[in-house]
């Protein structure tokens, strides 16, 4: 699989181009501010994008979903439960101090199987770009939309996983703004991530990729 990653400043927020080698079909995860670099790498890798998805709708990374959309005309995903703070851009940059344009109307939120015998949801319609497919699990704790994308060749169990801001290299997301809680935080994690194995591959909204193993082991927010 392509995989590029670009980061930008002033947050520094990791945006990704995801595509299948064979038939260059593929995704852009979170574009913000580092948008025109992945839309560099796209075009490098002369790649059709059939999708842009959101972890959450956290300013950082979704300021470059506009630019995203208008070059590319892929649809936007979002879960339904970050819809409020997706509405809210504007004024989420300027409780920081930056002007944030309001981004495009999501086109379609993450759609979720239900159990036969059951209204509780239990995992969401996988997205297919070329040979590969992205698995999206809902991992609320740093806001209530958040999800985690699951991604790997079809028919096969995905070890790479694009978490967003739910967990870091040695550390975990913000807790401390509207909708976080961090006992739904730490639960996401323990429960949802941790059950792909320690040889999973984690790539975080924000620094270095590490692995479910290596944060079992030695975050010091986990132990």
């Amino acid at each position: 699989m392509i995989l590029e990653t670009r980061a930008a400043p002033p947050f520094y927020k990791n945006g990704f181009v995801l595509a299948c080698e064979r038939t260059r079909e593929g995704v852009l995860i979170d574009p913000g501010d580092e948008v025109e670099e992945l839309l560099g790498a796209v075009h490098q890798h002369d790649v059709s994008i059939k999708l842009i998805l959101l972890t959450h709708a956290h300013m950082d990374h979704i300021t470059g979903v506009g630019r995203a959309k208008d070059a590319t005309g892929a649809p936007i995903y979002l879960h339904h439960d970050d819809h409020f703070l997706y509405k809210m851009a504007v004024q989420q940059g300027l409780a920081f101090g930056f002007k944030v344009a309001e981004p495009p109307p999501v086109d379609r939120f993450y759609e979720a199987r239900l159990k036969p015998d059951a209204t509780t949801p239990k995992s969401f319609d996988p997205l297919q770009f070329g040979d590969y497919e992205v698995n999206v699990h809902h991992t609320p704790g740093h806001c209530p939309g958040g999800v985690c994308l699951q991604v790997g060749r079809r028919g096969t169990f995905g070890k790479q996983l694009f978490v967003g801001d739910t967990l870091f290299a040695g550390s975990i997301g913000r807790t401390d703004l509207p909708g976080a809680d961090y006992n739904t935080l730490i639960a996401s994690i323990t429960n949802v991530l941790f059950a792909f194995g320690d040889d999973a591959e984690v790539f975080p909204g924000h620094g270095p990729s590490t692995t479910i193993g290596q944060e079992r082991r030695t975050n010091p927010f986990l132990r």
